[in-house]
């Protein structure tokens, strides 16, 4: 294995070295994939105190993916933050940090809107479209949709089960209810897909369900929280938000707009479909209705 030369490659070499990993390089990998500006710009010093770990455990978490010191290894989180303009989130949760004050009631309040614009800043920073659409036409091939989540990230699969039923996809909340967990599991198909949701600390039983469902051959959406989430494996699609466990009160924010992301991107994979569908029927191509460019007869 070589040293990685860009951001991207990066990831994928922190996450396939984690499981060989010690455990303090385990905790540096998840902070590099957690909070990789924090890396970009820390010394050694001041990375290893936000890591928990001892500073020459960031070299040897350096010379474990092959590079010759923790100064090269930081260039290329370096040359990641170089490539992305500063942010609104950024400026919104720098002024967050420095600048909050505890106005009574209200500075709870501003504390977790701060957080909220932070996640969905990271949230259009890590996901990309086309795994967006990728999921969305597995949710439109399948024969029927099944949707998994426990604990805090029950509410995104109670949405996801609630909005793709919606657009009139046989869908099924499993909720393992009186027991049934094993049973709803047993009669997802091979035609099917299984959606699962999981942050850390992660659900034993999600991911038990995801580890059976992919060793059948059912296709699995996984929305996650870390290139390290032990779903990964499972998924045919893995969204991964980088949203930090080390919170108090970790927020539903970012997964729930991508469960409304998804869904929506659902709905026009499935009116393509149907467009299709009818100009097959008739022969004729699908037609767009064009708007008035004259400025007779529309608003």
């Amino acid at each position: 294995m070589t040293a990685a030369l860009n951001y991207d490659d990066l990831k994928d070499a922190i996450s396939r070295a984690y499981p060989t990993l010690p455990k303090q390089l385990q905790l540096i990998a998840r902070f590099a994939l957690d909070k990789p500006n924090e890396l970009a710009l820390g010394t050694v010093a001041a990375v290893a105190d936000a890591a928990g770990v001892q500073p020459s455990a960031l070299i040897r978490f350096a010379n474990a993916l092959e590079f010759g010191g923790f100064s090269e290894m930081q260039g290329v989180f370096r040359e990641h933050l170089v490539e992305r303009s500063v942010s609104y989130r950024e400026r919104i949760d720098q002024l967050r940090r420095h600048g909050k004050a505890n106005n009574g009631g209200s500075g709870v309040l501003h504390q977790f809107v701060g957080e909220a614009v932070s996640e969905l800043g990271q949230l259009e920073e890590n996901v990309a479209e086309a795994d967006i659409t990728s999921a969305a036409k597995l949710i439109c091939a399948a024969r029927h949709v099944h949707v998994l989540a426990q604990r805090r990230a029950f509410p995104v699969a109670s949405y996801l089960a609630y909005a793709l039923s919606q657009l009139e996809l046989k869908t099924y909340l499993i909720d393992g209810l009186g027991g049934m967990l094993a049973n709803s599991l047993n009669n997802i198909e091979p035609e099917d897909v299984l959606i699962v949701a999981s942050f850390h600390s992660y659900s034993q039983e999600v991911i038990d369900a995801a580890n059976a469902a992919h060793a059948r051959g059912i296709p699995v959406i996984a929305i996650t929280d870390s290139a390290l989430s032990p779903l990964k494996p499972s998924a045919r699609v893995c969204f991964e938000l980088s949203l930090g466990a080390e919170k108090a009160f970790r927020s539903l924010v970012a997964p729930l707009c991508l469960a409304q992301a998804v869904v929506v991107s659902t709905g026009h994979q499935l009116t393509e479909q149907s467009a299709r569908g009818a100009a097959k029927t008739t022969g004729k191509p699908a037609t767009k209705t064009k708007r008035p460019t004259n400025g007779k007869g529309g608003r």
